[in-house]
């Protein structure tokens, strides 16, 4: 009983004391450089690109989909970052066939999942300075913003046109990444403002739409629930964003508030593995690696370029980095990733979903995460 006494007194002095004092006697390891051996992101961004590159891929009628997208991204821009030539060029030859016979892969940019894939020629383009490349990436991100066609238009389509915003618009929080990633790779390989602008005009409505009190997001306006991937592509949209975006553009100052909120509700739910869960808000709902990929990708590039505390988001970025890779088994697959999800207003379809190995889903975020502790 005296030894319970005299740690709560010890407990409750060190909550009494000034957070400099504290962080002299706490002492929390930030440190974003120095790794275990085989924990580094050279190592473990290595083997998921190798992993990835010699993926074969889809067959007709199958187009190539969104999670082959980011998972191209991320292992161009981890070839870029370890200056790893040799793998530049694999991922370079695994597309150019989509020049020729396999031109059917293409998907048609007519949907945010869709349009997203404009992203991987814009970036072969930044890489390899070959103007076929910027041709085919820009002609999609063009299209992204270019009048609804058909004779089936639907009427939200053209409000969100008429307003100024791409009739792709369709307020699921997974699009503030599939929009942003392919205009904000515009805008990196022109230069031209335009398409950091739309990026930007866009998120603020998604902001504005779908961030709640407890700064986290609804899958959908109509889908009251914090899923963990959905939530992941809004954290790593706002980051891929405010990673380019002029600094004098009117948008940046909500944009990063939007961000920073997040960020902090974020560090109430990471879970004592590092990761977050299925359901961010449900301590019962499984343990998620793409969402938490995700999360800890935007904290690292926060921490990275200033936008948050080194010892306090550090801190839970190491932790969900070496949480996040503990997922990767033997096969450089990562385990525990939530199947492809489309919105529904009934939390038990999300606790229920499957929990698969290997899927792009979950291979694409960690990519990332190798890439930002590179930079």
């Amino acid at each position: 009983m005296k030894n319970l006494f005299q740690s709560a007194i010890v407990l409750l002095t060190m909550l009494l004391l000034p957070a400099s004092i504290c962080s002299q006697t706490i002492k929390v390891n930030s440190d974003l450089k120095h790794w275990p051996k085989g924990s580094s992101p050279q190592e473990i961004g290595k083997r998921i690109a190798e992993h990835f590159v010699v993926r074969p891929l889809p067959v007709a009628p199958r187009r190539i989909t969104y999670p082959e997208v980011c998972t191209w991204y991320g292992s161009l821009e981890f070839a870029r970052l370890t200056k790893d030539n040799k793998l530049i060029t694999r991922l370079e030859d695994r597309f150019d066939p989509l020049f020729g016979a396999d031109s059917v892969l293409i998907p048609v940019p007519n949907h945010v999942d869709n349009t997203v894939f404009g992203s991987v020629p814009i970036e072969l383009f930044i890489l390899t300075k070959n103007q076929k490349y910027l041709r085919l990436g820009k002609r999609i991100a063009d299209s992204q913003w270019a009048p609804p066609e058909g004779t089936k238009v639907a009427p939200e389509a053209q409000m969100y046109y008429n307003k100024g915003f791409t009739s792709q618009t369709r307020m699921w929080i997974d699009d503030m990444y599939m929009i942003t990633a392919v205009q904000i790779q515009a805008y990196r390989a022109t230069g031209d403002k335009k398409y950091a602008e739309r990026a930007a005009r866009e998120m603020i409505l998604y902001l504005d739409s779908l961030q709640r009190p407890n700064r986290l997001f609804y899958h959908a306006q109509d889908v009251p629930f914090f899923w963990s991937r959905g939530n992941g592509w809004m954290a790593a949209g706002m980051t891929e964003l405010l990673s380019s975006l002029p600094k004098d553009n009117p948008d940046r100052p909500k944009i990063m508030k939007g961000y920073n909120k997040m960020m902090e509700s974020l560090l109430k739910y990471q879970a004592e593995n590092g990761t977050w869960r299925q359901l961010i808000d449900e301590p019962d709902s499984w343990n998620e690696t793409s969402g938490t990929g995700m999360f800890a990708f935007a904290m690292i590039t926060g921490v990275k370029n200033g936008w948050l505390d080194k010892n306090i988001y550090g801190a839970a970025a190491r932790k969900a980095w070496l949480g996040l890779i503990s997922y990767i088994n033997q096969n450089d697959e990562v385990r525990e990733v939530c199947e492809g999800t489309n919105k529904k207003n009934d939390k038990q379809y999300y606790y229920d979903r499957k929990r698969i190995v290997g899927d792009l889903h979950g291979q694409a975020p960690v990519l990332w995460c190798a890439s930002a502790l590179l930079r």
